[in-house]
């Protein structure tokens, strides 16, 4: 036992632990956190006021009843959307990192942010009660790949926290273009018809308020086709809640990370 620690300690030592944003050595070897202080620091939300539907921050001074350019083209379905954080730096080199760099690792600490944006509604808010959690699905090319289903992992630590049971209600067939780079219209019609119900998946959707799990939320579009899909499984509503929003105003860094 003591030379297994020894030896621990030594690979700890000759191969010091780094932020996966931004790289930097913390101290601490495999206990060491996945994000240094600094980078969580720099972990920003989005302003107030926001849209009650999308939590899309809204200019200062706007009438409640006004509707929302970010959301008014959405079906019914898609009830609602919460966001942990913006998208941009560090948390888009996070995204990326679970999503292509193989550290599945990443999502407990980005599941307990999303987790903890849904925990507490803001007064006005619409109601988040939800009986279960669903994942969004990848195409089976990108799961092969991968190894492993980024929003799938992020949904199963929601799920725990929140107390709420997990169910892979749909499954998502075709080769999967990517969204990255297409515009609001062309991304509508890249995800029309990819989703339909996963096999048994329909007695623990139906009547059910559902909270649909992504890693990003960007227009909508991939998230508005999911939810029509569970609507018509007989769902009561479907809420959103991705780690990251990216923000109409906002610059990308790493399109890659984006969909």
């Amino acid at each position: 036992m003591k030379l297994a620690a020894l030896g621990a300690d030594l690979v700890d030592l000759l191969l010091p632990a780094g932020c996966i944003a931004c790289r930097t050595w913390i101290p601490g070897g495999r206990r060491a956190p996945l994000v240094c202080g600094r980078c969580r620091s720099r972990l920003r939300t989005a302003p107030w006021p926001r849209c009650p539907r999308c939590h899309h921050p809204r200019a200062s001074g706007r009438v409640e009843s006004e509707r929302c350019t970010e959301c008014d083209t959405w079906p019914e379905a898609l009830t609602a959307a919460r966001h942990a954080v913006v998208l941009g730096d560090p948390s888009e080199d996070l995204v990326h990192a679970l999503k292509y760099e193989g550290w599945p690792e990443l999502a407990d600490f980005m599941g307990r942010a999303m987790a903890a944006a849904v925990a507490a509604p803001f007064e006005g808010d619409i109601g988040w009660a939800a009986s279960v959690v669903v994942p969004m699905p990848t195409t089976g090319e990108r799961l092969r790949r991968r190894g492993y289903n980024q929003a799938e992992l992020l949904a199963r630590r929601v799920a725990d926290l929140r107390g709420l049971p997990l169910i892979g209600a749909l499954e998502r067939h075709g080769s999967g273009r990517s969204q990255t780079g297409l515009s609001p219209s062309e991304r509508v019609e890249n995800v029309r018809g990819v989703f339909r119900p996963a096999p048994e998946a329909g007695a623990g959707v139906r009547c059910a308020h559902l909270m649909l799990v992504d890693d990003v939320l960007t227009t909508g579009a991939t998230a508005a086709e999911a939810a029509s899909v569970l609507a018509r499984m007989g769902s009561a509503s479907v809420r959103l809640v991705t780690y990251a929003r990216a923000l109409a105003d906002a610059p990308e860094k790493a399109p890659s990370a984006l969909h």
